[in-house]
């Protein structure tokens, strides 16, 4: 079976491709199809955004179709930037999207400081039914920046039971706990559920 992966981040493949690793699947990406679709997020939680990517995918190819959409939620700041994460403050993910984050946390004080990651995974199959999956990691954001791993607001994401942020993570200690890795293992057996019904012979008919 093939399963497209409705995204070009090459960090969201990579943590899809170690966590769907051993699977009979083969894992395409919009690239690797030579297919490019702009698809407008304008649903008003993860769930909705990642429906509309997944359904746009599957009816532009007919196959399988995995998207998630994901973000960070701050509780000092009424839950932004939450839906917005990737367009927060019109800056691409790093350094800058950062800096702007903890300048609007400035002198928010540390029991104030709750936060969570929120990863929301449909999986449009090659019927068109959809399927659900959500994943969520709880934290504070942080200080200051720290540790060089992971992408987007790892590096000021601090998990309290860790004692570091998700940056100072490894690739397997952050997918153990992520919530990106939570939805991706319930997405896994979503797909090993999927490939049993692919492989089941049919019933035999008798008239």
């Amino acid at each position: 079976m093939k399963l497209l992966l409705s995204t070009n981040n090459p960090d969201k493949v990579r943590e899809f491709g170690q966590i769907l690793a051993g699977l009979p699947l083969e894992i395409v990406t919009p690239a690797s199809l030579g297919l490019k679709l702009e698809v407008e997020e304008s649903g008003t939680t993860f769930e909705e955004n990642a429906a509309i990517k997944a359904r746009a995918f599957h009816e532009a190819t007919g196959l399988t179709a995995l998207a998630d959409d994901s973000g960070l939620e701050v509780e000092a700041l009424g839950g932004a930037p939450g839906v917005y994460s990737s367009r927060y403050g019109g800056l691409p993910n790093g350094e800058a999207k950062n800096r702007l984050l903890l300048q609007q946390m400035e002198g928010v004080p540390w029991e104030r400081r709750d936060c969570r990651y929120v990863a929301a995974l449909a999986i449009v199959d090659e019927r068109g039914k959809l399927h659900r999956c959500r994943g969520i990691l709880k934290g504070k954001v942080a200080i200051e920046p720290r540790g060089r791993g992971g992408f987007g607001f790892d590096p000021i994401f601090f998990v309290p039971s860790q004692g570091r942020t998700v940056a100072e993570m490894t690739p397997e200690e952050k997918n153990r706990i992520s919530h990106r890795g939570k939805a991706a293992r319930c997405a896994r057996r979503v797909l090993e559920r999927l490939l049993r019904e692919t492989l089941q012979p049919p019933s035999e008919t008798r008239p």
